[in-house]
């Protein structure tokens, strides 16, 4: 070793820490016709021309419905020892109320008996999006009986699956779901509504509480309780004071509107004053916000790039660059005139800049905002374009390098006094994503949409190596 070179510290985590990757049922599952279930509000958007890429649905999805048990020993094979799924509402409880479908049940049985079988701690996800078709028909999120139809479909689950399940989320990423589904329209049920956005919030936020008692009355006490926040972070374009204010307005409507009534029990007022043209808030009734806020026994933290913005008088030309999809209508009730900017940096296929500091920056928010309360980062990774080689191999160094930059900022905050106990990669396998159908792949394990054959990514063993080390790989290996 040259004198002028310094041996590389290894960044090792705690032997506590749980190695996982996460998916979502209408992502991978498929089989949306099979076994008693029936529409949920993806499938009715997917199937609804123009909404999704090439018109792509999930119908086959990577048929994760058939295969789950080659997807578990892939795992296995991986050496991850914890993976985060979510229940499909619509194959449970068809129509989103009344008595089960045990067929639908059985097969998350035996997916977590699959799992414990190989030595993986399974992490259920309650809500992850696809509302039964019938219950948006109702009103969907926007009408406080959906956080009522939640609450029952939660017990339901619990007494199914909390013999063997000990970790549960009640909802993933409950912002996309209020201000995509029923502000922007860019995600299902497509509704373009300021006012139903700030209801259906609520009601994910009043969901959220009942779904917890829920799941408390008919499982062990030893099982953890946790939610799974989107949380931005909001960064201000210069300290102008107009800049200033709209971090304040994007921070309350990203952040405030959930961290707000789940943490304190109540809302920021300048959550309330920023949107009273919008709404009255006459849909929070008396108790409904000290039902959202429910001790939690831990937090989800999902997190993919920070936002920059400033105020009005210096947006940027063309569409608004908040990186949540194109669309005449805002998903920022109250604050539309709020301008985002691309922030500098490299960026994934998603155009979204890779900045593990906001990552960093998050873990340390929660930490001071939920003192005591165990962290999991429950979503994190990226997509590239990624293609096999002439031998069939598939090598994603930048994922490589994404991961492990993000996996250091998840250390710095451990040793900075954070309690983080695991990280999800997103995701396990390239899927359908969303509104972006297969055109993005986010995925670990390359997936060929024509034959539905996995093929693990470098990406996939270098992870593997950290999980079964503790210890992160440097970049250029494999």
């Amino acid at each position: 070793m040259l004198e002028s070179e310094s041996p590389v510290t290894p960044v090792t985590f705690p032997p506590a820490f749980l190695w996982g990757a996460a998916t979502s049922a209408y992502q991978i599952e498929g089989a949306v016709r099979e076994d008693g279930r029936t529409p949920s509000i993806w499938d009715t958007f997917s199937h609804t021309p123009g909404k999704t890429a090439g018109g792509d649905t999930g119908d086959i999805a990577v048929d994760h419905y058939h295969r789950y048990r080659d997807d578990v020993a892939l795992m296995a094979d991986l050496g991850l020892n914890a993976y985060r799924f979510s229940i499909s509402w619509s194959r449970v409880q068809p129509t989103g109320r009344g008595p089960a479908v045990q067929r639908g049940l059985d097969f998350y049985r035996s997916l977590v008996d699959e799992l414990l079988a190989k030595g993986i701690k399974p992490a259920v996800t309650l809500y992850h999006w696809d509302l039964p078709q019938e219950l948006e028909d109702a009103g969907g999120w926007p009408a406080r009986d959906t956080a009522y139809r939640f609450a029952e479909y939660a017990q339901i689950v619990g007494e199914a699956l909390g013999d063997r399940v000990e970790q549960w989320i009640t909802l993933n990423e409950p912002w996309c779901s209020a201000f995509l589904g029923y502000g922007s329209g860019v995600h299902a049920p497509g509704r373009t509504d300021g006012a139903a956005a700030l209801r259906a919030a609520h009601h994910l936020n009043l969901a959220h509480g009942l779904g917890t008692v829920a799941l408390r009355s008919v499982m062990p006490s030893r099982n953890s309780v946790a939610v799974s926040l989107n949380s931005s972070v909001v960064r201000p374009l210069s300290e102008d004071p107009a800049d200033l204010a709209a971090v304040r307005r994007i921070d309350d409507l990203a952040n405030g509107v959930f961290h707000g009534p789940m943490l304190r029990g109540a809302y920021p007022e300048t959550l309330l004053s920023a949107t009273a043209k919008v709404t009255d808030w006459s849909f929070v009734q008396d108790g409904d916000l000290r039902t959202a806020h429910q001790p939690l026994d831990a937090l989800g933290i999902n997190y993919y790039t920070p936002a920059l913005v400033s105020g009005p008088e210096r947006a940027p030309r063309g569409p608004r660059s908040d990186g949540h999809g194109v669309s005449d209508h805002s998903p920022w009730p109250g604050s539309e005139d709020v301008a985002f900017h691309q922030t500098p940096g490299e960026r994934t296929e998603m155009g979204w800049t890779i900045d593990p500091t906001g990552l960093h920056e998050l873990i340390m928010r929660f930490s001071r905002e939920a003192p005591g309360v165990p962290l999991y980062i429950t979503e994190n990774g990226a997509a590239y374009d990624d293609k096999p080689d002439g031998d069939g191999r598939v090598h994603d160094p930048e994922r490589i390098a994404y991961l492990h930059s993000h996996l250091a900022a998840v250390r710095r905050a451990i040793t900075d006094g954070a309690d983080v106990r695991g990280y999800y990669l997103w995701s396990l396998m390239d899927n359908f994503e969303w509104a972006y159908g297969y055109g993005k792949r986010f995925g670990a394990v390359y997936v060929d949409y024509a034959t539905l054959a996995r093929t693990p990514k470098s990406s996939a063993l270098w992870y593997g190596r950290a999980a079964k080390s503790g210890v992160l790989p440097e970049v250029e290996t494999l």
